[in-house]
């Protein structure tokens, strides 16, 4: 067996962003969310909700989008990856379609924050509705990237 280098490491803290972020979304739509609808008084709930959504929203913001950013870029230049190979069939294509997927779901999520903020309930959930399924599409095309 190989020793656990810098570059695994790297890989690590990646991985395990994504899969803090994805998690965390997934447990928050699934679980938490549905659990505060059931058993919260109504004038609790707003409140919970909000506050539940507001701290992943800096959770986001502080920790895991600068981890994804500072460990893909950093994986990206270890293996050599340039704008011109991104157009490249394959692998080259494949992390594109990645890279631009992630793109819609941070837009999205930041659209959701925004209109949850805003009061516009149906939008927020549609826009989190859309990050999710943007995120399982994110984690979808990175386990189709071969390994570096």
């Amino acid at each position: 067996m190989d020793t656990v280098g810098w570059w695994s490491l790297v890989r690590f803290v990646h991985v395990a962003g994504a899969a803090l972020w994805v998690g965390g979304q997934l447990a928050l739509t699934l679980v938490v969310l549905p659990l505060a609808r059931h058993l919260l008084a109504p004038e609790a709930k707003d409140p919970f909700t909000a506050a539940a959504g507001r701290r992943f929203g800096m959770l986001t913001a502080g920790v895991f989008l600068p981890a994804q950013l500072a460990t893909g870029w950093a994986m990206a230049w270890h293996t050599g990856v340039t704008w011109a190979s991104l157009a490249e069939p394959g692998y080259g294509r494949t992390l594109a379609t990645k890279l631009a997927l992630f793109v819609v779901v941070m837009a999205a999520a930041g659209g959701h924050g925004i209109a949850h903020a805003k009061g516009r309930a149906e939008l927020a959930r549609i826009l989190a509705v859309v990050s999710l399924v943007g995120s399982l599409g994110v984690v979808l095309l990175a386990t189709a990237l071969p390994a570096t």
